[in-house]
């Protein structure tokens, strides 16, 4: 799994490698934005508009994606043990949001437009989604080595993708329009941008959901781990086994591990524990707590995967 941890400074977390494709993208995404707004202006193309605003709020998750980084990397606190790592998976959660909201508001103009049809420029319409079709593929490629590492970075992913398929639309919507003069294709490929957002960020949504109730990580086998523990001399039982995830990249375990009185000075450790227990759960009304004892020296050989 991966995990250990350290004795002090921030989070490394799977984002932070990432960070400065998080910041092309954020530049891309700003400029394209401007331009496909003047663009969905000047030619009344809604579409056009509906991928503005997409990119609108991409350019906020993308922002609030590096934002989450940036704090995630101050150190632990006495108040705050395992530091601000969360900060990333609150950030995927906004970032959810954030997609359903646009999806939302996308729905309401394109039924709007079918009410009361609006004529648009197809000719200039194209060309601006050229532009921004040709930026998102970039936000692609810079963000696509990251997204199958971290929450954080496969939010930012899933938007920018949800913008190019949104500038394959509107590229469709303008082409049928310029070809046949039928208005309602801009508002049918503004509904086809909202519902392609949907199904991608429903999938992030239970990702992050997971993460926060703390729920084990996809990718590891409790039942796996408890045959691998059990398996080792000297191990006689295993009880109270938690899986779960800081923030991508960082997964913590726990348990409590019986071992045989052959393998370890029993008397020594017995008496430490119930000393540890008898203190946490009599001044701090703590009761569920998980101890490894480790000689003097001991943490010089963990990893600093979490703290």
């Amino acid at each position: 799994m991966g995990a250990g941890h350290g004795h002090g400074g921030g989070a490394v977390t799977a984002a932070t490698t990432h960070r400065w494709r998080l910041r092309c993208a954020l530049a891309i995404t700003i400029s394209v934005m401007v331009v496909e707004i003047a663009g969905g202006l000047l030619s009344g193309s809604l579409a056009l508009l509906a991928d503005a605003g997409h990119m609108a709020t991409d350019a906020l998750g993308l922002a609030m994606a590096l934002l989450a980084i940036h704090v995630a990397a101050r150190p632990p606190s006495a108040r705050r043990t395992y530091g601000y790592a969360r900060a990333e998976i609150l950030a995927a959660l906004a970032n959810c949001l954030l997609l359903f909201g646009v999806g939302g508001y996308i729905l309401y103009e394109a039924v709007r437009r079918f009410i009361s049809p609006t004529e648009i420029d197809s000719g200039l319409t194209i060309v601006f989604a050229l532009v921004g079709l040709a930026a998102n593929l970039v936000s692609l490629a810079l963000l696509l080595p990251g997204q199958g590492e971290s929450l954080n970075v496969r939010g930012a992913f899933l938007e920018v993708l949800a913008d190019a398929l949104g500038s394959v639309a509107v590229l469709v919507s303008a082409g049928v329009v310029l070809a046949t003069g039928w208005p309602a294709a801009d508002p049918v490929a503004s509904v086809a941008i909202a519902l392609m957002i949907v199904p991608r960020t429903w999938r992030l949504l239970r990702e992050t959901l997971n993460v926060l109730l703390e729920g084990a990580p996809r990718d590891v086998d409790l039942a796996e781990v408890r045959d691998h523990i059990l398996a080792l001399d000297g191990v006689a039982g295993l009880h109270d086994l938690h899986v779960w995830t800081i923030t991508s990249g960082m997964p913590v375990l726990s348990a409590h591990v019986v071992v045989s009185r052959e393998v370890l000075d029993v008397v020594g450790h017995e008496r430490m524990l119930h000393d540890l227990q008898d203190c946490l759960g009599g001044h701090f009304d703590v009761t569920h707590c998980t101890f490894q004892l480790e000689p003097v020296g001991h943490a010089a050989h963990e990893s600093r995967l979490c703290h």
